[in-house]
């Protein structure tokens, strides 16, 4: 017969086995994702992408990993609070997304934490990493290098508008690394290059009326944030003022801008997610080669073409990944 007494000893060690069994269960990581970027629709479907990576690896949000946003909207100065909130909540991964300056702000941040990057630009150039096959310390990332694409942007666009002479290059002048300014090229077509600058959403009214002033035929806009984060909106705008302009990424093209010509975002960001995943994974991010993304995408809407009244050369539309229509 079974005492009281050993009836509850039994009954206390039943209850504590579950407490005991989850306390040894592994805590789920947590992965920072800071981004320079506002949350709008484009912001979210590469944060899918970033997921996407991540999955390829084998790490499912919300089953065997964590991911916390940080939102920059644009605004380069609230990097640092943004990446140091990370820190605080001991997060086992940053990744650093939507250029340098995000990089740089969780770099400055933690020396100990691994960071990913996901940059348009030479990640050995601007000191993010000793070299691409062994970054060093705490970091690795990806890499589109569309930053150093803007001469050959400037190519294909004149190729469009051939009588063009004086083209316009939108910067925004808040970027904390400058990006590449493709003089060379501008003066070896022999070809105007002028300079206009937006920072913010309210100064693009003033950007398109400098545009009329100094009888510009035609735009390039420099790789950045901001700029990104308002892609649909200066496409519309380049429609409006009907201006022909070229830009880096698919997504203007899609919006009505004329044309792009770069690396993939989204491929870059399920790239950031795979580096991140081998992290968790255990791999060691200086030892990471930086990725690169390799393919390049030309991409023609030949709709806004009609509407400005150009005609794209038969070499271009053969050469296009994609044309809209």
């Amino acid at each position: 017969m079974m005492r009281r007494r050993d009836f509850i000893t039994l009954l206390g060690g039943a209850a504590a086995w579950p407490l005991a069994a989850r306390a040894q269960q592994p805590t789920m990581p947590t992965v920072g994702f800071l981004s320079s970027y506002s949350p709008n629709p484009l912001a979210q479907r590469l944060l899918a992408a970033f997921r996407q990576g991540l999955g390829d690896t084998g790490y499912i949000e919300g089953r065997n990993v964590a991911i916390e946003p940080r939102w920059a909207n644009g605004q380069y100065e609230r990097l640092p609070a943004l990446a140091d909130d990370l820190v605080r909540r001991r997060v086992a991964v940053i990744a650093a997304t939507a250029g340098s300056a995000s990089a740089f702000a969780a770099k400055a941040t933690s020396a100990t934490i691994p960071i990913v990057f996901q940059t348009a630009g030479d990640p050995v150039a601007t000191g993010l990493a000793l070299s691409l096959n062994q970054p060093g310390g705490n970091i690795t990332g990806v890499t589109s290098l569309n930053s150093e694409l803007g001469p050959k942007r400037l190519e294909l666009l004149h190729e469009i508008v051939p009588a063009a002479k004086t083209f316009a290059l939108l910067l925004n002048p808040a970027h904390p690394f400058a990006p590449q300014i493709p003089q060379l090229a501008a003066e070896r077509l022999g070809l105007n290059l002028r300079i206009v600058h937006a920072g913010k959403e309210s100064d693009f009214d003033a950007a398109f009326s400098n545009l009329a002033e100094m009888r510009a035929d035609a735009l390039l806009i420099s790789v950045d944030a901001f700029f990104i984060s308002e892609i649909e909106q200066l496409a519309a705008l380049t429609f409006h003022h009907r201006v022909p302009a070229n830009y880096a990424y698919r997504e203007f093209a899609v919006a009505g801008g004329l044309m792009s010509y770069g690396g993939s975002l989204a491929e870059s960001y399920r790239a950031v997610g795979n580096q991140v995943g081998r992290i968790l994974s255990g791999q060691k991010p200086g030892d990471l080669p930086v990725q690169q993304v390799t393919k390049v995408e030309l991409v023609l809407n030949l709709n806004t073409a009609k509407v400005l009244g150009l005609t794209v050369p038969q070499t271009l539309l053969v050469a296009a990944d994609e044309v809209i229509e």
